[in-house]
């Protein structure tokens, strides 16, 4: 489509910022003294990953405890893959990020029933973790988290949000033919308005989250589709390990609730993993027995369910006292209460899902993408820190570690970085609006469909050769439809759900070893030497700084 002017289509900002997640709001109110922000939500704030997080952030707060032992067990989860320099620096400022949070007001658990760290924080124990380092908000940390960020943000004079506003593609220089390399802006859909707005900023941070969407069975919400991925692709961006999708192990398994992430926490304080005849298997699997890594419980569970043929295995944690329960996992036991399960009194039916994207768009320590002035933080980005398997907890960290970071090289960086103008506007003067909406529902369910079969927890070369040759004809389908149809939410989903399947089936074809969260039966052994997996797009822009990345 070609753009063309108008005025009343036309938005201006310092610092545009796609997805109002953790790391989006935590950027936006570091940079906010010095410039103005507009934040892009999809539909109400409250629909991204952030808010449904349930475990808590992982840092050192301990006195028994270290930043070496924090490390050490990072780079083991990761299975040989973590970048050093990126797992230190960002286990290194965990405890600024933790006292920027209470600062913002985040009510975190307090220790009651005597002390078993020097923090006056209860800390939890999940999975890899060799030590008690994740401070949590009982078991909705990323709503405690969230409600304080956006409060502290709506109060900012120069923070706007942007709410039912949907990013279509990012606006490059070079696209346009202009002179100004890197992103300039991005065209936006307007969904109350049903129009493409222009927004032109000095700055673009993508911030939209994973693309954990892309499977049929997802703790995520509707809004992970991967859309900062594909965007950054098209623009021109290198991605890098998309083959390693974690799959949390304990998902809610029941017909009325397909979305709800039972917290790796529940094992963390002693729940047990059972076969529907009581019996505990994950002490054949590992000598962390239920708090072995996340790869290590979902390839097990995955493996006892094709073994048994049942339908789901069973979380345990009826020996705890109520009390103890109802304290620590409030949410859990009113969201199962209603479908009829009393965690105190009956064991929990789960399954593996799809839950966080470790790889993605590629960025180095300022969150820095290929392109100059776009920047990637939070799911969204690959930096290195989780290498093939991430490590509980992690992720909140990440997105807080590396908001302050690109915060702090954009703020370097206002005074000398000019807006680019004129803008040209959305053309849509040749399409029409669809009378054949059905396609993209059937397409959405179809690519989930066969990436959950063909590219899930266990994989070969024949069912990923399988998936590849489906993406391609969906590919085409998709283009053909986008080059005709206004545009809208479900549309733009589906092709960046689409694009991103693509490059995860990609990514895993390249993988000739199994690694972390990527096992293939055809080639079950670890390569000699690890390397991350890096897809260079067709346009691949000269990086800014090549030799930081």
């Amino acid at each position: 489509m070609t753009p063309h002017a108008s005025r009343n289509k036309f938005r201006r900002t310092d610092v545009l910022v796609i997805g109002g997640g953790a790391a989006g709001l935590t950027l936006a109110l570091r940079i906010a003294d010095q410039a103005s922000v507009t934040i892009l939500a999809k539909s109400s704030l409250k629909q991204g990953s952030t808010y449904y997080a349930q475990g808590g952030i992982a840092a050192v707060l301990d006195s028994e405890d270290s930043l070496e032992s924090h490390i050490e067990d990072t780079l083991v989860a990761g299975a040989g893959l973590c970048h050093r320099d990126m797992v230190e620096y960002t286990v290194g400022r965990g405890r600024e990020s933790i006292e920027w949070l209470l600062k913002q007001g985040v009510a975190f658990t307090k220790e009651q029933h005597g002390a078993q760290t020097t923090t006056p924080y209860h800390l939890s124990k999940e999975g890899g973790h060799s030590r008690r380092r994740v401070i949590h908000a009982a078991d909705a940390t990323g709503k405690a988290v969230f409600e304080s960020l956006v409060a502290q943000a709506l109060q900012h004079p120069n923070i706007r949000f942007a709410t039912n506003s949907v990013a279509v593609d990012l606006i490059t220089g070079p696209k346009l033919g202009l002179n100004t390399p890197g992103c300039v802006g991005a065209y936006v859909l307007d969904e109350d308005k049903g129009e493409v707005l222009t927004y032109s900023a000095r700055f673009t941070v993508i911030a939209t989250g994973g693309a954990s969407k892309a499977y049929l069975y997802t703790s995520n919400p509707d809004s992970a589709s991967g859309d900062g991925i594909a965007m950054a692709w098209r623009a021109g961006c290198r991605v890098a390990n998309m083959e390693f999708n974690q799959f949390h192990p304990t998902c809610l398994y029941h017909p009325k609730d397909r979305n709800f992430l039972i917290t790796e926490a529940l094992r963390g304080e002693g729940a047990l993993l059972r076969l529907p005849n009581g019996q505990r298997f994950m002490q054949n699997y590992h000598e962390l027995a239920e708090l072995a890594p996340r790869d290590v419980v979902a390839l097990a569970i995955d493996a006892e369910m094709k073994r048994t043929g049942c339908d789901c295995v069973y979380l345990d944690i009826t020996h705890k006292p109520r009390a103890f329960i109802l304290e620590h996992f409030p949410t859990i036991h009113a969201r199962c209460l209603k479908v009829g399960i009393d965690i105190c009194t009956q064991q929990i039916p789960v399954v593996p899902a799809a839950h966080y994207s470790c790889g993605g768009v590629m960025v180095n320590r300022d969150g820095l993408t290929d392109l100059p002035n776009l920047y990637a933080i939070g799911e969204t980005s690959f930096t290195g820190l989780h290498g093939a398997n991430r490590l509980a907890s992690n992720s909140m960290l990440e997105c807080f570690v590396f908001a302050f970071s690109a915060a702090e090289h954009i703020n370097a960086r206002l005074a000398g970085t000019s807006f680019t103008l004129p803008l040209p506007v959305w053309d849509e003067s040749q399409v029409t609006n669809s009378d054949e909406d059905v396609v993209i529902t059937h397409n959405w369910d179809e690519i989930r469909r066969f990436m959950w079969d063909y590219v899930g927890i266990v994989r070969t070369s024949k069912r990923l050769q399988r998936a590849q040759h489906r993406i391609a004809l969906l590919q085409q389908e998709i283009h053909d439809y986008y080059s005709n149809y206004r545009i809208t939410t479900p549309l733009l989903e589906l092709r960046n759900l689409a694009m991103v399947a693509e490059l995860i089936i990609n990514s895993a074809l390249l993988r000739k070893e199994s690694r972390g969260l990527h096992y293939s039966l055809d080639y079950p052994d670890l390569l000699p030497e690890a390397r991350d997996t890096i897809l260079t797009p067709p346009a691949f822009p000269q990086p800014e700084d090549s030799s930081s990345k």
